[in-house]
């Protein structure tokens, strides 16, 4: 008798990529103002024998755009490395800069490819792209492990999505109107309201796009200037 033809791999529902994603025990926070974006995440290293300067989940992707990802570490990295690859192939094909909505629509559609193969693995991770863009202001861009991709006046990823989200539902406006001090410093207290605690400039990592344009990493010194002025404001 002729064997049966052996039966396809089975790919694993969407939902365990988007579970594992959120797993890691980390919240992160994306929050647009008038002219510029900012992006926090706790700063937790896995292991104290772990060189802390090497733990990190904001990441440049060009000079104009900033990324943040919550999920496993090594999915984090492989996306950030396909993201920086897309951006840069971009650029070299067509002369200028890949802006932020081409680079999300573009890593979603990748994203969406990778639940339909079977033998394709999910990332599990979430992706936080911002951007001031030339012509569309600031911009933030949230992209799920399915492949699904809106914009948002402020987002959040991770452990405490759901609380972060409702806390920011209430703070951020129609028409973002916050300058560039203020977008970080309701980022922060975001955090701080989820997690019920006061953090200290190294519990935290931070990200900012300027009114200029550019993506810079937000140093320790100036997260604590920044919480200074949120408890300043709380008395």
């Amino acid at each position: 008798a002729a064997a049966h033809p052996a039966a396809p791999p089975r790919r694993p529902p969407p939902e365990y990529a988007i579970k594992a994603a959120d797993s890691t025990g980390l919240t992160a926070v994306a929050v647009r103002g008038k002219d510029s974006c900012a992006l926090v995440i706790q700063k937790k290293v896995p292991d104290r024998l772990i060189d802390p300067d090497s733990v990190t989940y904001v990441y440049q992707i060009t000079e104009k755009i900033g990324c943040l990802m919550t999920g496993l570490t090594a999915d984090c990295r492989a996306q950030v490395t396909r993201l920086r690859q897309e951006a840069h192939e971009f650029k070299f094909k067509f002369g200028y800069d890949m802006p932020v909505h081409v680079l999300a629509k573009r890593i979603a559609d990748i994203c969406q490819v990778y639940t339909q193969e079977a033998s394709l693995r999910m990332l599990a991770c979430n992706v936080i792209l911002a951007a001031v863009d030339d012509e569309r202001g600031p911009n933030i861009f949230k992209i799920d492990s399915a492949g699904s991709y809106f914009p948002f006046r402020a987002t959040a990823s991770g452990n405490k999505t759901a609380e972060a989200m409702n806390f920011l539902e209430k703070k951020v406006d129609a028409e973002p109107s916050t300058n560039e001090a203020e977008t970080m410093q309701l980022a922060i207290m975001t955090l701080q309201h989820v997690m019920s605690s006061d953090f200290k400039g190294s519990d935290l990592e931070c990200g900012a796009v300027g009114p200029d344009g550019k993506f810079r990493f937000v140093g320790e010194e100036e997260i604590e200037a920044h919480l200074t002025a949120i408890s300043d404001r709380d008395m």
